[in-house]
C-alpha cells in the first residue's frame, strides 16, 4: 500500500514538473459583421470578416529549457467563418500559417524570433489605431505601397528578429528579412518606444530593398503615441511611405472612451502623397466612428461608420476604398461604410 502510494505520487510529481515545464495554448477569434459599403453609385453588403479583430486559430507553445532560458513556437492561420476558409496569401503563395509563423528563444536578453512575422514598422500603425487597422475605420484603407511589389506592409517571410527584454518601460525590436530570390520580400527595420503611466509612444522605420522589376527601395518611416486620461485614451500616429518619385505622408488622431461595458470610438485620417508632379495621387480622408459593447471578456458586439473621400478628378485623383468592396475605376470618388457584428474570443 506504501509503495502504491509513494508510486503515485511521484507520478502527480512528475506530471505537474512537466506541465510547469512546458505548456501548449490552442486559441483564437471568430469576427463577423453584416457590412454595406458604397463607392460612388455602387453599393455591396456582405457578411464579412475580420472587422473587429482578425478572424484567426493559432497554436503556441513554451518550454522551460532551464538557465533562465525558454524556447516557443506560435503558428497561427487566417480563418474565414463566412465560407469555411483558412489561410490565405503570404504575400507571394496561399499559405496556411499565413499570419504568424515562428519559432523563439526567450530569456533574460530578449527574445530572438525567426519566422514569418509582422515588420517593425507596421506595430505602430496598428497600435495607435482606435480601430486596430480593421474593418471600416482600418487606416490601411488609406495606405498605399506606391506601386512598389513590396510585401513587407504589415508581415514579412523569412524574418530574423530580436525584441529588448523589460527596461522600465523602453520597448524595441530589430529585424531583416532575407529576399530568397523573392521581389518585394527583402527587409531591414527596428523599432523603439517607452510605456510607463499614461504614456506610449514609439517610433519606427523599415526599408524594403530593390529587387527584381522595383526600380528604388521602399522606406517607410512613422511613429505612434497615446496618452491615456483614464475617461478617454488620446492617440496619433504619422509617417511617411517613400518608392522612387513617389511619396505618401498619413497623419491619424483617434480616442478611446470607455464606459462601463461600452466603449466609443472615433478617428480622423489624412493622407497626401504625390505620383511623379501630379499632387493628388495619395490624397485622402477618412473619419471613423464606432462603438462596441462587451458581454464578456470574450464576446463583443459592435457598430462602426466610416467615410472616405478621395481628393482629385477622376483622371488623377485617388482611388481608396473602405473594404470590402468594389474598387473604383476612377479617381476622386466617395467611399462610405457601416456595420454590425458579433465578436468571440476562444
Amino acid at each position: 500500500m506504501k509503495k502504491s502510494l509513494l508510486a503515485l505520487a511521484t507520478l502527480t510529481a512528475f506530471a505537474g514538473a512537466a506541465s510547469a515545464q512546458s505548456s501548449v495554448t490552442i486559441g483564437g477569434i471568430v469576427d463577423l459583421a453584416a457590412t454595406s459599403v458604397k463607392n460612388g453609385s455602387v453599393t455591396l453588403k456582405t457578411l464579412s470578416g475580420d472587422q473587429l479583430n482578425s478572424n484567426r486559430l493559432y497554436f503556441r507553445g513554451i518550454e522551460d529549457i532551464g538557465g533562465g532560458m525558454r524556447a516557443g513556437f506560435w503558428l497561427e492561420t487566417g480563418i474565414q467563418p463566412d465560407t469555411g476558409g483558412a489561410g490565405g496569401s503570404n504575400g507571394f503563395v496561399t499559405a496556411f500559417w499565413n499570419r504568424r509563423a515562428t519559432v523563439s528563444l526567450m530569456g533574460g536578453f530578449g527574445e530572438i524570433r525567426l519566422g514569418r512575422d509582422y515588420t517593425p514598422s507596421f506595430y505602430n500603425k496598428t497600435v495607435f489605431d482606435p480601430f486596430g487597422t480593421n474593418g471600416v475605420g482600418s487606416e490601411l484603407n488609406v495606405e498605399s505601397t506606391l506601386g512598389s511589389t513590396a510585401v513587407t506592409l504589415v508581415r514579412t517571410n523569412n524574418s530574423i528578429g530580436y525584441f529588448l527584454p523589460a527596461l522600465g518601460g523602453v520597448y524595441g525590436q530589430v529585424m531583416v528579412a532575407a529576399g530568397e530570390a523573392t521581389q518585394g520580400n527583402k527587409y531591414v527595420g527596428g523599432r523603439i518606444g517607452y510605456a510607463g503611466g499614461p504614456v506610449n509612444v514609439a517610433v519606427a522605420w523599415g526599408k524594403t530593398y530593390k529587387t527584381g522589376t522595383m526600380i528604388d527601395d521602399f522606406t517607410d518611416v512613422n511613429f505612434g503615441a497615446s496618452y491615456n486620461l483614464g475617461f478617454m485614451n488620446i492617440m496619433a500616429t504619422g509617417g511617411k511611405v517613400k518608392y522612387s518619385n513617389r511619396d505618401q505622408k498619413k497623419l491619424l488622431v483617434g480616442v478611446t472612451v470607455p464606459f462601463g461595458q461600452s466603449t466609443l470610438k472615433a478617428s480622423y485620417i489624412s493622407a497626401s502623397g504625390a505620383q511623379g508632379s501630379n499632387a493628388t495621387d495619395f490624397d485622402a480622408k477618412q473619419f471613423t466612428f464606432g462603438y462596441q459593447y462587451d458581454l464578456s471578456k470574450r464576446t463583443a458586439i459592435f457598430a462602426n461608420y466610416s467615410s472616405l473621400n478621395n481628393d482629385g478628378n477622376a483622371a488623377t485623383g485617388a482611388r481608396f476604398v473602405i473594404g470590402p468592396s468594389v474598387a473604383f475605376t476612377s479617381g476622386g470618388l466617395t467611399s462610405s461604410g457601416y456595420q454590425l457584428g458579433l465578436r468571440h474570443s476562444f
